[in-house]
């Protein structure tokens, strides 16, 4: 059995479901050690345990990556058990959709909060410990919103282009260190991101959506784009993936 990742420590927010969950599933399989970050602890625990029931290696921390002292205790904790760190999934998100106008402003704080800065907290509390430790990967999940804007959805493109323009800069920075960058942009993926919403108008819009594309994405879709990033040979980087439902036109 390949273990493309055996030796390797990873840590993933948002890993209490959809491609956080499936992400750390299969960078278990693949050798990894994961280090499981989000707010449900009952859910990582239980991820944590059905990873280490298959023989793979797992420590669940509870966080919310918007608090910029949760998140850098996330990582210099995945750091601290599992010995290393050598790749991070900033997958953690929130997608709020509705026009701008007569927009709950508080909405916009969570997805900012989350969404980047996030991103943001984790990155900067990881890169330090991977040149320290020799190198390392930094993935993020933008999202097509962080490439193609549309009404309803300006607040959260807003955050998506920023975490695809940061992906961009910060490989640029990063790879004097050894540390590689890949931004990956899922299009509909089956996930609880959707139930997040709940205008009706929204809503409904949503699910002509999912109707007008067919099969859309499942999370283990986008969870083997990241491993295939991750198990790259170091001198190669897979900077960029961008995944839709064959069906989805933009």
């Amino acid at each position: 059995m390949s273990v493309p990742l055996e030796g390797r420590a990873v840590a993933v927010t948002g890993a209490s479901s959809g491609i956080g969950e499936a992400t750390a599933l299969v960078l278990a399989r693949a050798g990894a050690a994961v280090a499981l970050g989000a707010r449900r602890k009952d859910r990582i625990e239980r991820l944590a345990q059905r990873i280490e029931a298959d023989g793979g290696r797992a420590v669940a921390l509870e966080v919310d990556v918007s608090d910029e002292s949760q998140a850098r205790d996330f990582v210099e904790g995945a750091h601290s058990e599992l010995g290393a760190l050598h790749g991070l999934v900033n997958n953690a998100g929130v997608m709020l959709l509705g026009p701008v106008e007569g927009a709950d402003a508080e909405e916009w704080r969570r997805m900012v909060a989350v969404n980047v800065m996030g991103l943001l907290y984790c990155t900067h509390a990881a890169l330090p410990l991977m040149r320290e430790g020799g190198g390392g990967h930094v993935v993020n999940i933008s999202s097509t919103a962080g490439r193609t804007a549309a009404a309803g959805a300006a607040v959260y493109n807003f955050t998506k282009f920023g975490v695809t323009g940061f992906s961009e800069a910060l490989r640029q920075e990063a790879l004097h260190s050894n540390i590689r960058v890949t931004c990956v942009e899922p299009g509909f993926v089956e996930t609880e991101l959707q139930e997040q919403n709940t205008s009706p108008v929204v809503l409904h819009a949503v699910e002509k959506m999912r109707e007008q594309i067919g099969d859309v994405l499942q999370p283990g879709d986008v969870a083997d784009a990241i491993l295939y990033a991750l198990s790259r040979p170091q001198h190669v980087s897979i900077n960029e993936v961008l995944v839709r439902p064959t069906g989805e036109s933009r």
